[in-house]
């Protein structure tokens, strides 16, 4: 898991994302079958921009951008627009009870609390991405995806 890394700066967390990605096909939970390709690059020398699509069948494709960079108060937070109409913006966040340097964050949706969640698949090739929400009873995952460099 070497290339697991983080690197300096406030983009440091995301320089093991950078780069092309394609899912394998979800195998439990509402992405059940469905794959998705996600690209990280940098936009600029402060923000990281993510272009990510959802195969989702004879549904289409769900489209989403995002820009990762430092907020007003100088910490990593996310800004992200979706070809459905919807926003979201959210914040770095801790994800060690996962993995110690998985790189979360969250942020607060209409229907609560959720984080996303990215940390390195067991043989080193590639990650794991994961999507989960707040309970009582703390996180519930309902979506995990595992990506491979493209």
């Amino acid at each position: 898991m070497s290339a697991w890394k983080k690197g300096r700066g406030v983009l440091g967390p995301l320089q093991s994302l950078v780069g092309q990605w394609k899912s394998d096909p979800a195998a439990d939970g509402p992405a059940k079958g469905m794959t998705c390709e996600r690209a990280f690059e940098a936009f600029g020398k402060d923000y990281i921009r993510l272009e990510a699509a959802w195969n989702m069948g004879e549904r289409g494709t769900y489209r989403e951008v995002a820009l990762f960079g430092k907020d007003e108060g100088g910490g990593l937070a996310f800004w992200s627009f979706t070809n459905d109409g919807k926003r979201s913006r959210g914040k770095l966040s801790d994800g060690s009870d996962v993995y110690p340097d998985a790189v979360a964050f969250e942020a607060q949706m209409p229907q609560g609390l959720a984080r996303m969640i990215y940390w390195p698949a067991e043989d080193g090739e590639g990650f794991y991405f994961a999507v989960e929400s707040r309970t009582k009873k703390g996180w519930n995952r309902f979506m995990r995806h595992r990506y491979r460099a493209i």
